[in-house]
């Protein structure tokens, strides 16, 4: 009888973002990515979320290695938090590695993990079990599909991924590696990337946005241009700087990412610009604006990010006007669609002509789309699936592609965050539940929570009322107040009645509880709420935060 296979998923099942998931084969554990996620609109203040990594913590012991698919930051850019707790060894492609040690250098944690680079195609070791490395075509260089050998079988791990048959870097999915897999060995568990599941068709290679840029930067030729796009995206920055130097434009970045990550890159030979051609962004005013082509930051409309600060008219080293063309060379990420809108609009009002995805083909998906999706089953061929990396439509969606391409739907399996799944000799069945909580990040891990979160709401949202008063228990008196003070409810100055209307309504709840010989100072706080809830709501039909002080004389 062989050991059984535990699988625990951590985050990105449900979601975009914290992607995370523990494979176990005797005792040992090793961690697929740990990645975060950007807050919505509903998580007032919060900087990141990240998995829940108690779990994690708890089996410290065992924890062997992080491996990692890809350098996106919804999967290395939990790894800084993590290694505040846990010290693991980090495996991966060197240009993922190096994208997870900026952050993690700049956290002054490097003595907390160790980078081990492995090759397209490599097999390591790590603990019980035996780790391949497949190369596979995304939206960042150098991901990776993971293959573990373990006792039962071969479990694979997609990573995010397109087919793209003509890649920028010319470094194709090793599909034939996958088919050799699939017919030597058998794939017996596929967890797989559903973004896209629910998009028909197939994906467009990312050659194609260099094609539209290339007409676009021609098009524009007498104008100064700025683009902004992710700073990992080294495909895209390569198709950019091609287009401005054959248009004998000279090329800046602007972004502290995007610099040191221009610089890593071509330091590993993944990027090709001329030393000649890359100019500092101090040294534009020596050139024409026909001249120059920007690569900015931004492209998400992150509120202190490069393209943001230009669209403010605040940044210290450009400033947007009538002469400028501004491509904003990506999609928004669901979430992200109001502050890419105030970006352009900002922008606009300055005077420049911004090109974007609604106007011209300007970004290619990273995901596979549905076609794409059956092609990879067809020829993956798993005996049990998972959908993984996605919204929950999404990998239902994911599930039907996998029944349509022959797979026994009991062998189809949708799974959501905290779920354990153990793989036997008998098959795959549902075991356990672990915390999976969302770790929200406010300056440090765990600052706030959803009570935390929830207080933010009805502040924004209805604003506070305080109310400060002090009593004498032993004379059973009011000595001073009630004084009502209020931030978001109304506008104190021109509500001066309603304020000396709601302070007598205080004060008359006050002496009737203390004339019943209430003396406990949190009762009579909670008789302030009541009287001063209805008070409000009577009169405005609003429900702000109450608040109140009582001072015992």
């Amino acid at each position: 009888m062989a050991s059984p296979v535990t699988i625990t998923f951590l985050g990105g099942l449900g979601e975009i973002g914290r992607n995370c998931a523990a494979v176990e084969v005797d005792g040992d554990l090793v961690l697929i990515d740990f990645g975060l996620m950007f807050p919505g609109p509903d998580m007032p203040g919060v900087d990141l979320v990240l998995p829940d990594f108690s779990w994690i913590v708890e089996h410290a012991d065992r924890l062997k290695a992080v491996v990692l698919t890809h350098g996106h930051e919804d999967h290395v850019g939990g790894l800084p938090f993590l290694l505040r707790e846990v010290s693991v060894p980090l495996y991966g492609s060197r240009f993922t590695l190096g994208l997870a040690r900026n952050r993690i250098e700049e956290a002054g944690l490097l003595g907390r993990t160790s980078f081990n680079p492995v090759a397209d195609g490599e097999s390591v070791t790590i603990g019980s079990m035996e780790i391949e490395f497949i190369p596979i075509t995304h939206s960042v260089p150098s991901g990776n599909a993971i293959a573990f050998h373990t006792p039962q079988g071969i479990i694979l791990h997609s990573g995010d991924f397109k087919i793209d048959t003509t890649p920028v870097d010319g470094r194709r999915s090793d599909l034939a590696r996958l088919g050799h897999l699939s017919h030597s060995k058998g794939i017996r568990l596929l967890l797989a990337d559903s973004t896209n599941a629910d998009e028909p068709g197939y994906s467009a290679s990312e050659s194609a946005v260099g094609r539209v840029l290339y007409d676009l930067f021609h098009e524009h030729q007498d104008r100064r241009l700025v683009v902004a796009c992710f700073s990992s995206h080294i495909h895209r920055v390569q198709q950019i700087a091609d287009a401005a130097i054959e248009q004998g434009r000279v090329v800046a970045s602007l972004g502290m990412s995007m610099k040191r990550n221009i610089r890593m890159a071509r330091d590993m030979g993944l990027l090709d610009i001329p030393a000649s051609k890359l100019v500092d962004i101090e040294e534009l005013e020596k050139y024409r604006p026909d001249q120059v082509c920007i690569i900015s930051t931004g492209s998400q409309g992150e509120p202190m990010s490069a393209l943001s600060l230009m669209a403010a008219n605040q940044n210290r080293w450009l400033k947007i006007g009538r002469d400028d063309t501004v491509i904003l060379s990506s999609h928004p990420i669901p979430g992200n669609e109001q502050n890419v809108s105030r970006v352009i609009n900002g922008l606009t009002r300055l005077g420049a002509e911004v090109v974007h995805t609604g106007i011209a083909d300007v970004h290619a998906t990273g995901h596979a789309q549905a076609g794409e999706l059956l092609l990879y089953h067809s020829l993956v061929r798993p005996e049990w699936f998972i959908p993984v990396h996605g919204e929950y439509r999404q990998m239902v969606a994911h599930g039907r592609i996998a029944e349509d391409i022959g797979i026994d739907p009991d062998h189809v399996m949708v799974c959501e965050d905290g779920d354990q799944i153990v793989l036997d000799d008998q098959g795959v069945h549902r075991g356990g539940k672990v915390s999976a909580n969302y770790v929200f990040v406010d300056g440090i891990v765990g600052d706030v929570g959803r009570g935390v979160l929830r207080d933010r709401r009805v502040l924004s949202e209805e604003g506070v009322v305080v109310v400060i008063v002090a009593v004498d228990t032993h004379a059973r008196s009011v000595v001073t107040g009630p004084e009502i003070i209020t931030r978001g409810w109304v506008y104190a100055p021109e509500a001066e009645d309603l304020l000396e209307e709601g302070a007598e309504v205080v004060r008359a709840e006050l002496l009737e509880a203390l004339s019943q010989g209430t003396t406990d100072l949190e009762t009579l706080q909670q008789r302030i709420r009541r009287s001063t809830g209805r008070f409000v709501n009577e009169r405005t039909k609003r429900r702000p935060m109450i608040v109140p002080v009582v001072m015992e004389i």
